[in-house]
């Protein structure tokens, strides 16, 4: 835990039950609570670092979990090594310190982060002399303070002097962010357990560095305003050209914008997604989508070409998809038609197997957050491909699920625990991909469903069918179930049913979705009933 004079970190914050409080002497600093209610609770501490806070229920005679303090993947102790920051909104939420770089960048590559990172220019120190200096961090939670020295009486620049003349010292900061700060805190050896705030908070570190490596972090400042005069006088001859080529860039376009294409000098046909600044999507989520989709493939995943940004401008090439997105079909009571039921089937098959390539087989884990009808493009076969990876996350090691504060995703398509705490994990996938399937085999929205006389959802209609033994009534009305089929669309819907449990521990895993959609159909609903029960 981290207390930096305004708050905790983990936030442990005053409720119903307990109030914390924190103690600081000159002999002794520690954290304690007080209850405030009549419920017994404790604090355990288990052998991965992770803080629960367990009440003692005394209908069942057992402790239970009433908070766990690690929301998220970066409250792991030390996830990103020495030196290295950890930040829970990044694709890949572990990063080295400026200034230095992972000490084994093939484990970086393969997502373990454990072995840190180590300076990239070695520090001149000797008996206290020396040429070093110190870099300003902003926005972090404090280092580990196991080898750390406190002065509450110091000042910032009196912190500075005390550091900067002891060799070992490798950082220091305020102990109190409050007004413009008090105290002093140094940090000996390795900096470990650090933590970045994107939306702002945390506290200001001053890391020791070579003066070398200062210097060439200024003289790349200097560098980016000498190269932005060149700039500005080239871009005067660009004008000129610009001004000629007007005219046939308007050309082009209004003809990409009839056809909704674009055409590269080989005659290979593609798609440019364009972010515009009316969109929900922003940089952050653009750049998110290039790292991962340039780094996964898969038949039944959409291929990114190419790329540009440029000031405003953000463009990403795709392979040109010409049947576009599935809820075009599914949801229009004309071309509806023209997905029979072994198409739909089909569709099914490749989503869940782009799914199961995201989960288990791709270099990365990943996390689609995102998956729904308007996300699966058709090529020009019908074959779909899982499209948007805006949103997605990555996991890496043993990481099976995580929390976020910023809710992003689609209506309808959100498992309940997503919506309600931010908890993701590959079983809200799953949750999408059930209602997926439900949505493909009625052909109708989710969010959008409505019945005469019930409030419910397509979900809740679908499970009162089931538990009828109605399901087949579920099935989009442009076709017939016939024999040939009925034990497939049966099958799917029990699959359907299945992703779409309250609970994600009651849901399936992709490798299982796939078994069971791809087996016979004895098998299969023996392997479904034996899940839903």
């Amino acid at each position: 835990m981290d207390w930096d004079s305004i708050q905790w970190n983990p936030e442990l914050k005053k409720n119903p039950v307990f109030e914390p409080f924190f103690v600081q002497t000159d002999e002794e600093v520690y954290y304690s609570f007080r209850s405030t209610g009549s419920v017994v609770s404790i604090l355990r501490l288990d052998s991965t670092g992770s803080v629960y806070r367990l009440s003692w229920n005394s209908r069942s005679l057992q402790w239970v979990v009433m908070i766990n303090v690690l929301k998220d993947q970066c409250n792991k102790y030390g996830l990103c090594g020495v030196h290295g920051v950890c930040n829970s909104d990044e694709t890949v939420p572990c990063k080295c310190l400026k200034g230095f770089v992972p000490n084994s960048p093939q484990n970086w590559s393969r997502v373990d982060w454990s072995g840190g990172c180590r300076r990239r220019t070695s520090l001149n120190c000797s008996n206290g002399v020396g040429d070093d200096g110190f870099q300003k961090f902003s926005f972090l939670k404090a280092p580990d303070t196991t080898f750390a020295w406190v002065n509450m009486s110091m000042g910032l620049g009196e912190c500075h002097i005390k550091c900067l003349n002891n060799c070992s010292c490798m950082a220091y900061a305020n102990t109190d962010v409050r007004g413009s700060g008090s105290g002093c805190v140094l940090w000996f050896g390795d900096l470990v357990d650090i933590r970045e705030f994107t939306a702002g908070g945390g506290q200001d570190l001053y890391v020791r560095m070579a003066a070398s490596e200062l210097e060439a972090q200024q003289g790349g400042s200097k560098k980016k305003k000498k190269r932005a005069a060149v700039v500005a006088s080239v871009s005067v001859v660009a004008g000129i050209l610009l001004v000629a080529s007007t005219v046939w860039c308007f050309i082009v376009r209004t003809r990409m914008r009839q056809r909704g294409i674009g055409i590269l000098p080989n005659g290979q046909e593609i798609a440019v997604k364009r972010l515009s600044g009316n969109s929900g999507q922003g940089l952050r989520e653009f750049k998110n989508e290039i790292v991962l989709i340039s780094k996964v493939q898969h038949r039944n995943l959409v291929k990114v070409l190419g790329c540009c940004i440029q000031r405003e401008e953000m463009m990403l090439v795709y392979e040109y998809m010409p049947n576009k997105s599935l809820d075009n079909f599914i949801f229009d009571k004309e071309r509806s038609q023209l997905l029979s039921w072994e198409k739909r089937f089909d569709i099914i098959i490749g989503i869940a197997q782009g799914l199961l390539y995201l989960h288990r087989d791709s270099r990365l884990r990943i996390i689609h957050r995102d998956l729904k009808a308007g996300n699966i493009l058709l090529d020009g076969e019908m074959k779909p491909k899982i499209s948007d990876f805006g949103l997605a996350r990555t996991f890496g090691g043993d990481e099976t699920e995580a929390n976020t504060r910023r809710v992003v995703g689609t209506y309808g398509y959100m498992s309940p625990e997503y919506a309600a705490e931010g908890l993701f994990s590959m079983k809200s996938d799953v949750f999408s991909f059930g209602v997926l399937i439900l949505e493909i085999v009625s052909g109708k929205r989710n969010k959008d469903f409505y019945l005469a006389g019930h409030d419910f959802n397509l979900l809740g209609h679908a499970w009162n069918l089931w538990n009828e033994d109605r399901a087949l009534e579920l099935v989009d009305e442009v076709f017939t179930v016939d024999v040939s089929i009925r034990s497939a669309v049966l099958r799917c819907t029990q699959v359907g049913l299945l992703c779409v449990q309250q609970h994600l521990d009651d849901r399936p895993t992709m490798p299982s979705v796939v078994m069971m959609l791809g087996s016979d159909s004895k098998f299969a609903a023996a392997q479904t009933t034996r899940f839903l029960l």
